[in-house]
Formats: C-alpha cells, sequence, structure tokens
C-alpha cells in the first residue's frame, strides 16, 4: 500500500527535512519536499498526492495558509500538521481550516508512519465502488468522501468522513467520547479530545441543511445522532 503513496512534504528546517524524507522514503513512500508554502501551492495541482505533511511555520507562505489553499480545490486529500509542542492553539486552529490531524515536534518517525498508514489504509482500502447511506435528506458516501442532497454536494475530509460513519452506524445511541477518541484517533488525550469537538462542529455545518438531523451533545458523556422523522 505505502508503495503507492505520494506525499507533500513541507518544511524549512535543512536537517529535519531531510532526515524525514529520507525515513519514509526508505519506508517505501515518494515523498515531494518543499521549503516554503508558496512553492509547494504552486506545484500542488502538479502532483497527485495521496497525503500532506505540512509545518505551520514556513516561510513565504506558512502552513494555515497553505491548508486554507489547498481545501479550496481539493477537501478529500488528508492534511497532518506539524506542531511547535508548546502551542497547543495551533492545533485547534490547523483542524478548523480542514486538517485531519497533527503531530506535535519533537516527533519520531515510528509515530510519523503510524498517523500515515491509518490514513492511507483507509484511502486505498478495498472497498465497492460506492457504499451510500440514506441520511435525512442526505444520500452519503463515506467511501468517496461526499455528503450530497438536492441543495448540492459536500466534500468531507478522511476524518470527517469516519466520524460520520461512526455517528450514524450508532444512530439515535450515545458514543462515548473515549469510544469516539480510541477507534478513529487511537488513544483518549485531552488534546485530542479538543480535536474531536472540532470535528462535531464541522460535520454539525455539513448537516444543518436538514433541521431534522442533530448531532446531541450528551453532557459530560459523548454524543449522540439523533434523526427526528
Amino acid at each position: 500500500m505505502s508503495d503507492k503513496a505520494t506525499i507533500l512534504y513541507v518544511e524549512d528546517d535543512e536537517t529535519l527535512s531531510f532526515v524525514t524524507k529520507d525515513n519514509l522514503e526508505l519506508n517505501g513512500y515518494n515523498v515531494v519536499h518543499f521549503a516554503d508554502g508558496k512553492s509547494a501551492l504552486e506545484q500542488f495541482t502538479k502532483y497527485n498526492f495521496d497525503l500532506c505533511i505540512l509545518d505551520v511555520m514556513l516561510p513565504e507562505m506558512d502552513g494555515y495558509t497553505l491548508a486554507s489553499n489547498i481545501r479550496k480545490s481539493d477537501q478529500e486529500t488528508p492534511i497532518l500538521f506539524l506542531t511547535a509542542k508548546s502551542l497547543k492553539e495551533d492545533r485547534i486552529h490547523g483542524l478548523k481550516l480542514g486538517a485531519d490531524d497533527y503531530i506535535t515536534k519533537p516527533f519520531s518517525i515510528e509515530e510519523l508512519i503510524l498517523k500515515i498508514e491509518i490514513f492511507l489504509k483507509r484511502k486505498f482500502v478495498n472497498a465497492p465502488a460506492t457504499n451510500n447511506t440514506t441520511l435525512g435528506k442526505f444520500t452519503f458516501d463515506h467511501r468517496n468522501l461526499k455528503l450530497e442532497s438536492e441543495d448540492g454536494t459536500s466534500n468531507l475530509t478522511q476524518k470527517e468522513a469516519d466520524l460520520l460513519k461512526l455517528l450514524l452506524d450508532n444512530k439515535n445511541n450515545t458514543l462515548t467520547r473515549e469510544n469516539i477518541l480510541k477507534k478513529l484517533w487511537g488513544e483518549n488525550d485531552y488534546f485530542l479530545g479538543r480535536s474531536m469537538d472540532v470535528f462535531i462542529s464541522r460535520i454539525r455545518k455539513h448537516l444543518r441543511p436538514d433541521p431534522n438531523l442533530k448531532i446531541e451533545n450528551v453532557h459530560g458523556v459523548g454524543f449522540r445522532l439523533l434523526e427526528n422523522k
């Protein structure tokens, strides 16, 4: 699976980028590296990227602006942010811009590869051509990351689609925060919980055109997707 993956990697630290790119390539990935956000954006449409790894602090164009511009034309390719450990709010801000996950510096190559594999396994999973499910006024296509209705189509990120599917599979039942975090993020952690809240907000916006659908916050427990008929 990984030998089919092409990764956009944007990092201006010369030593870190050399070591990271070298290790990712040793693990079978095709890595296209840029040292600034502007150059990365200019070349983005020339490659068929399977995943993006973006540093936050970049010359010419920072990682936030780069991610925002990528999301204007591509809602599907997973984006991982690299953030400084002390800048906790950077993680939340990046997710609000459309990123799928983040990894904090300093990080191990093993940790980074694990994050990458989680997304690529979902992307390359052998599944039927369509996997459409009716949800209120919507048709939800998890495989192709789309939520469609007569009003139009919402293109979802991988994490949004995975979270919506988990809620839908358990419709009208409460999912605990711990359960969601362990299934989709791999562990139960305070800051991952903040990330999850961002994705819940994003899904609520996608579902807003249908007043019969609601993601209810069960205080201190978790969430449940409700459909009034």
